[in-house]
């Protein structure tokens, strides 16, 4: 089995490390990871330069560009042979609600799954990072658990583990994203030079966070998986903005 592993928080990330460590034995496993923490990126992709690839000495491939960057680069010119899944990970913190569509981890695995491979996002639910081990635990387990059974349909999944030791997990759960309050305001600050700068505010609190999405079952110790989809039609309103643009059908400027 070939595995693509990449990330957002950069290639010296020890998310990364644990992740590359704990799926060794399952088959080759491949490291091309942004140079750099870029979290956030979401599915951005660098098209006003060329990107670099080096290789670090733990075996590690690097690119000069985004978490989306370093995936399509791997599939489309580097990787001899498509891998048979991505996985993206270990991320610093939880990529849980609307936080997926910021999400630079979760870009990487949507990259890998618009390219026709299986992906898989995993996040550790903790700044604090204590147990990269437990969330290494649960991804080698979800990649056993593929090889065994695959999936008969494209697949991308977002999974987010409590930060605890293993043993302390209640089991997994199929969740649904929650939501968020808006984001807190962006704060200003003054450079020593007398710049006006300002940082991105804080996330805001989950609003949407009761029993069945992943804010709950990572509250309540269980590992959340979400399965993604890349359509973002909003089925239920065609009909209504069909009715609205309809009057204008008849305009001569139309």
């Amino acid at each position: 089995m070939r595995i693509l592993l990449s990330n957002d928080d950069g290639y010296l990330a020890p998310g990364l490390v644990q992740l590359a460590a704990s799926l060794a034995g399952l088959g080759e496993i491949t490291v091309v990871a942004p140079e750099r923490n870029r979290s956030g990126a979401s599915n951005s992709l660098t098209l006003d330069r060329p990107l670099h690839l080096r290789r670090a000495e733990n075996g590690f491939q690097y690119v000069t560009g985004t978490p989306s960057d370093c995936v399509h680069l791997a599939v489309t010119g580097v990787l001899p042979e498509q891998p048979d899944m991505v996985v993206s990970g270990i991320n610093l913190g939880a990529n849980m609600g609307d936080d997926t569509i910021y999400s630079g981890t979760v870009a990487a695995a949507m990259e890998g799954h618009l390219l026709g491979v299986p992906a898989i996002a995993i996040s550790l639910a903790s700044f604090a990072g204590k147990h990269f081990a437990t969330a290494g635990r649960v991804a080698s387990e979800l990649v056993q658990r593929f090889t065994v059974q695959a999936f008969n349909f494209p697949v991308l999944l977002n999974v987010n583990v409590p930060d605890c030791p293993y043993d302390a997990l209640r089991g997994i759960q199929v969740t649904r994203l929650g939501r968020r309050h808006k984001a807190e305001p962006a704060v200003k600050s003054v450079t020593p030079r007398g710049e006006t700068v300002y940082w991105i505010g804080a996330a805001g609190p989950a609003a949407d966070a009761g029993e069945g999405t992943d804010f709950y079952a990572v509250e309540q110790g269980w590992v959340s998986v979400t399965p993604l989809q890349i359509d973002l039609t909003h089925a239920g309103q065609m009909a209504d903005v069909h009715q609205w643009i309809k009057p204008l059908n008849g305009h001569r400027s139309l």
